[in-house]
């Protein structure tokens, strides 16, 4: 009785949100402007989903405990106004039509609870770009376009050198082409829960690296501050959250959701015997 309470009342909300009742004033690129922007500019990006706007109204993730410190740095950077350093956030306010049918319920809860803070904290002088740019394929009804999208993306860093910022079980580009454009590719491996308390070691260990390089982020809640931090320092850096995941799932052709196996391989002995010998080469970091 309770879920379908709820469905209904995000039902309602969203109704009122299509129709112009309930005032929007958040506006957001499409995922297809997003790639663009990254492609054709040197930007840096950081990005925030559902879950960070959890932790911005002080509710914890599962993998981040969350504190008023991380809440108040959160809210911060959702409103930064630098021009060279694109914030995203979930492109839901205009339609969810393009969506499948469990993407759109999400996204309508999502909006029950959080509509208010996002009102309170996005920048009403900016336009935000698309949180799907990292998550393009589960969402979707119609995935025709997502190959084109995803060739796009792997020729941002063509020909680059990338470093890796991940946890210890997120593999980026393991098992998959997602880097191989890529001139090379080397990992600083971090801690895979609470990495916001060893941020000081994540940027030390960042800023051992000359500003030609390319950081891609996979750190939770910690990338966010790390890709502002790095940003500043002026270096490229994007914070391309659970993308190798959704390009693991695109190259599958999964229906939805799917186990990778290398998420449940961690430490430099499960990694031999996984095989990852190319990817053990390239860590020049454990944290």
């Amino acid at each position: 009785m309770k879920r379908r309470i709820k469905d209904m009342l995000a039902a309602i909300v969203y109704f009122l949100y299509e129709k112009g009742i309930l005032h929007n004033r958040i506006q957001v690129h499409t995922v297809d402007e997003t790639i663009d922007e990254l492609l054709h500019t040197e930007k840096s990006m950081v990005r925030f989903g559902d879950g960070e706007i959890v932790m911005i109204k002080g509710g914890d993730l599962m993998l981040q405990k969350a504190s008023p410190e991380i809440a108040a740095g959160l809210a911060k950077i959702l409103r930064y106004a630098e021009d060279d350093l694109i914030v995203t956030i979930p492109g839901i306010f205009e339609t969810l039509s393009d969506h499948r049918k469990a993407s759109r319920q999400f996204w309508k809860d999502h909006l029950l609870f959080c509509r208010k803070t996002y009102e309170k904290y996005c920048n009403p002088d900016r336009i935000y770009y698309s949180t799907f740019v990292s998550r393009c394929y589960y969402y979707l009804e119609d995935r025709s376009g997502v190959g084109a999208q995803f060739a796009k993306i792997r020729k941002i860093w063509e020909n680059r050198d990338v470093v890796i910022v991940e946890g210890t079980r997120t593999h980026n580009g393991v098992g998959n082409d997602l880097l191989d454009t890529a001139r090379s590719v080397e990992r600083i491996i971090c801690p895979p829960s609470d990495a916001y308390g060893a941020l000081p070691e994540i940027l030390e260990a960042c800023l051992g690296y000359d500003r030609d390089r390319l950081f891609l982020l996979s750190v939770g809640v910690a990338a966010k501050f790390l890709a502002v931090e790095l940003f500043e320092r002026g270096y490229r850096v994007l914070d391309i959250g659970n993308m190798d995941m959704e390009y693991e799932w695109y190259v599958r052709r999964s229906p939805g959701k799917c186990r990778l196996e290398k998420h449940e391989v961690e430490g430099e002995a499960a990694n031999r015997e996984a095989g990852y010998r190319e990817y053990l080469s390239q860590v020049k970091v454990w944290l």
